[in-house]
């Protein structure tokens, strides 16, 4: 079946499982049993890996048998290892939540920043930490007081974006 009309397409997409160029799998299973699906990105990685970790086959034959580069193998064993499966999905990169600071966090920003212009980014996102125990990115401090801060971003609520010591 010509992939560019195959059914599982959508969903594989949907999924962040799309593998963008099947024809570059070349591993055995891939092209003797029908189980095995090129198209499946999370599927090909994870016989990559397996194909190495169990059978013992070289990082360099397995990335190329895959389709993969060396570099991508190594990240998807890094993904694996810290996130099982899902880390093999194709996700978009950066935070996975939106940042969300309660008001009083923002409001001690801007009053930080304004009685001590001469701060950075870095500086005041220390300081927030070591007062507030917010731990933010510096460059999340510069956007704030760039007026990057969106209306309806800050709420007074705790997420899995911001760790609160």
């Amino acid at each position: 079946m010509d992939t560019a009309q195959h059914p599982k397409r959508e969903y594989l997409a949907a999924a962040g499982a799309l593998h963008s160029r099947p024809e570059t799998v070349q591993a055995e299973l891939f092209l003797r049993q029908r189980f095995f699906d090129p198209l499946d990105k999370v599927q090909v990685k994870y016989e990559m890996l397996r194909a190495h970790m169990v059978d013992g086959v070289s990082v360099v034959r397995v990335a190329t048998a895959f389709g993969f580069s060396r570099e991508t193998f190594y990240q998807a064993l890094r993904s694996f290892e810290e996130r099982g499966m899902a880390g093999l999905r194709d996700d978009k990169p950066g935070r996975r939540h939106r940042l969300k600071l309660t008001e009083e966090d923002v409001a001690w920003i801007h009053q930080l920043a304004h009685q001590r212009p001469e701060l950075s980014g870095q500086t005041i996102a220390d300081q927030l930490e070591r007062e507030r125990g917010v731990q933010v990115k510096r460059r999340t401090v510069e956007r704030l007081l760039a007026g990057g801060a969106k209306k309806g971003r800050v709420v007074p609520r705790r997420t899995p974006g911001i760790r609160r010591l």
